[in-house]
């Protein structure tokens, strides 16, 4: 993966505002953004009481690193009726791929620009 594999799934200028563009400061936080990933992702059943939960923690980290699109699917999931969670969430599950592979992308051009400094 490499940087001409982003797709604009993540606006990484809102992740470098918030850290002054610090390289290792962007790489905590991106790592922790694929930790809360995995683990809230768990909770998107629909048959679950959860759910919900799951989706509002996601939309929250999504917004810090600059992912809108998994933001804005994450909030009409989480206002979606039940009967059409199942859906709502598979919207999730498909931007939250998207976003983590342009979280990948970057994460490797940043470790790559770590073993030329």
């Amino acid at each position: 993966m490499a940087l001409r594999d982003l797709t604009g799934a993540v606006d990484f200028t809102v992740l470098d505002a918030m850290t002054g563009g610090d390289a290792a400061i962007n790489e905590e936080v991106l790592g922790l953004f694929v930790n809360q990933a995995a683990l809230w992702s768990t909770l998107l059943d629909p048959r679950g009481e959860g759910w919900r939960d799951g989706v509002h923690t996601i939309r929250g980290a999504a917004a810090g690193i600059g992912a809108r699109d998994l933001a804005a699917i994450c909030a009409e999931a989480e206002s979606a009726d039940p009967a059409l969670a199942a859906p709502a969430l598979d919207r999730v599950r498909d931007a939250m791929q998207a976003a983590l592979a342009d979280v990948a992308a970057y994460r490797h051009a940043l470790m790559l620009r770590g073993l030329r400094a």
